[in-house]
């Protein structure tokens, strides 16, 4: 896992063709808005979370976010025990992200 800046997480998402953005808010969270194109798991959903992230491809490369980056941390360490070896996470989190939002 590393954590990377806003600045070097979406100069990096940009240029990695292998890459998912995937949000690990709740529900409640996600109405204020999603970075485009990302996949939302809630990270508070326990086994549905794991049996979830376990059915994603561990050959991918997951740039993961939450509110302000504490769970992502988390969901990152927890799949690289899972055998995911390139997971990148959003240091300060949707609270500080200045790119472009989308709703769901």
């Amino acid at each position: 896992m590393a954590d990377l800046t806003q600045q070097e997480w979406t100069s990096q998402l940009v240029a990695d063709s292998n890459a998912v953005i995937l949000d690990v808010r709740t529900d409640e969270e996600l109405a204020g808005g999603i970075i485009p194109n990302a996949i939302a798991i809630d990270i508070y959903k326990g086994q549905e979370f794991l049996d979830a992230i376990k059915a994603l491809d561990t050959s991918k490369s997951y740039y993961v976010y939450c509110r302000s980056g504490g769970r992502s941390a988390q969901a990152c360490s927890v799949m690289n025990q899972l055998g995911f070896k390139n997971t990148y996470n959003l240091i300060g989190g949707f609270n500080e992200w200045l790119g472009e939002v989308a709703s769901i």
